[in-house]
């Protein structure tokens, strides 16, 4: 057994593996893999500097979805299990059956991993320029804040 750089789990080592570096890594899931392979340096440092995510960091952000159409009880049930089951999420709120809030670590996932698991199971979001914007700016900011966090080898010369 191996264990994933992304949640902490240990893993058979073929589980959802991949090569980084010239070093074998295996995952629990293919979203803990796809979170490696998006920033791997969030999760393994480098010689004399720990990677944010060895150092025990959770980067939790909460976020609001609206939908499309409102959620029947039992659809909505089904989208909080969906959700519910992925790494990192913390908390679920449905409101009115078209607002979803969700409480999850930025390191185990993102607002882009949250959305595709909610189209999954047939949940449509909102799709008004603003509500597509916002996501968008959304995504923008996950990612340019993830990639401040990676930690980076320098080369001094001179």
């Amino acid at each position: 057994m191996v264990r994933d750089p992304v949640c902490g789990m240990e893993v058979d080592p073929a589980q959802f593996d991949t090569t980084f570096e010239g070093i074998h890594y295996a995952f629990c899931s293919e979203q803990c893999r796809q979170r490696f392979i998006a920033n791997p340096h969030l999760y393994i440092g480098v010689p004399g500097e720990k990677a944010p995510r060895q150092r025990g960091m959770e980067l939790l952000k909460r976020r609001r979805f609206l939908l499309d159409t409102p959620l029947a009880t039992q659809h909505a049930a089904i989208l909080a299990d969906a959700l519910g089951g992925m790494m990192g999420v913390k908390a679920i709120e449905i409101e009115d059956g078209s607002k979803v809030t969700i409480t999850y670590d930025l390191l185990q996932a993102t607002a882009d991993q949250l959305e595709s698991k909610m189209a999954e199971v047939g949940v449509k979001l909102g799709d008004g320029w603003a509500e597509r914007l916002r996501r968008s700016f959304v995504h923008y900011t996950e990612e340019c804040e993830v990639g401040s966090l990676e930690v980076r080898q320098y080369h001094r010369h001179g």
